[in-house]
């Protein structure tokens, strides 16, 4: 492939992400390695997209593991599938050539004692600025469902005290969202706020939750205290493939929210689809993840559905 080729190659790319980030996508990794294949092509010499590059490209390095080689090839598929809509010398790499099936985490599914645990279990942390902000965002994740990206990008302006509700900018699949909380939390995240003022009071940072060093806080730094305080609580893997995670305080609001639905009589249909609105999910089907893996859910449907039988 010579430079006027890779360089056709780089507009198609840039068209092709415009379209696809139009949709919602952000992309940010698969424009990076699109730029790497483009990069490869030209340092080979090969003749242009086919499977045999992708294939070659898709497996390097050679250390990589069998998720990272498959989810490469899958990017390369998705641009040479858009390509061959107008250039049908572009070969699309057929599925499975790079089999590999990614075992999925079980969730964690806390009971509201195990979180009021986590939360004293900040306690261990090395300040009072830090204990107060990982204690304030459990208890935020567990009764709101946001995913921990949404909660580290709040900005100040977004808690709307008077409104008792948070927004939500830019998350997962690009969308903004409002999510209403309870006078319980407006007023946690007040003290939070009002405490963060005395310890930060010379930060320009906008973000609502603020590290020692006030900036914004580091996805791995939660994920490092949040782990320091799981083992606090007690709380340990219940399998191999149960272990407390932070993201599974998402799944266990889903699951508590479904319950109350349930328990109080309520449409479980009408509630899945606000449920999902809340969550941020462009897709009810994304919901239905987090409440199938939940037997006491499961339990309460099967009870309802006897119930109903017996009626009828």
């Amino acid at each position: 492939m010579n430079a006027r080729s890779g360089d056709r190659l780089r507009l198609a790319l840039a068209e092709y992400l415009r379209t696809r980030r139009a949709l919602g996508y952000a992309l940010a990794r698969t424009e990076k390695l699109l730029n790497q294949f483009i990069d490869y092509l030209l340092a080979t010499d090969a003749a242009g997209i086919n499977t045999a590059t992708a294939l070659s490209w898709a497996n390097l390095p050679q250390a990589a593991q069998g998720s990272w080689r498959n989810y490469r090839l899958s990017v390369v598929r998705s641009f040479a599938r858009y390509l061959s809509n107008s250039d049908p010398g572009v070969e699309v790499p057929a599925m499975g050539l790079l089999p590999y099936s990614r075992p999925r985490a079980t969730p964690y599914l806390y009971s509201a004692a195990e979180i009021l645990a986590l939360m004293d279990a900040a306690s261990i942390l090395s300040c009072r600025q830090r204990q107060a902000t990982m204690a304030t965002l459990i208890g935020l994740l567990a009764t709101t469902g946001m995913r921990v990206g949404e909660a580290i990008r709040l900005d100040v302006s977004d808690v709307d005290t008077s409104r008792q509700l948070l927004r939500i900018r830019d998350t997962k699949f690009g969308k903004s969202r409002e999510v209403l909380l309870h006078p319980s939390a407006i007023a946690a995240l007040e003290k939070y706020r009002t405490e963060r003022g005395q310890w930060q009071s010379a930060s320009d940072c906008p973000a609502f939750f603020l590290s020692l060093a006030g900036t914004r806080l580091l996805y791995c730094n939660v994920h490092h205290a949040f782990q320091r305080m799981a083992a606090e609580a007690g709380l340990s893997a219940r399998s191999s493939k149960c272990r407390p995670r932070i993201h599974d305080l998402r799944h266990s609001f889903a699951v508590a929210s479904m319950l109350d639905a349930y328990t109080t009589g309520a449409d479980g249909q009408a509630q899945l689809a606000l449920i999902s609105t809340y969550l941020g999910h462009i897709d009810p089907a994304a919901t239905y993840w987090y409440l199938s893996a939940a037997p006491e859910l499961m339990a309460t449907a099967a009870d309802r559905l006897a119930a109903y039988e017996e009626q009828s």
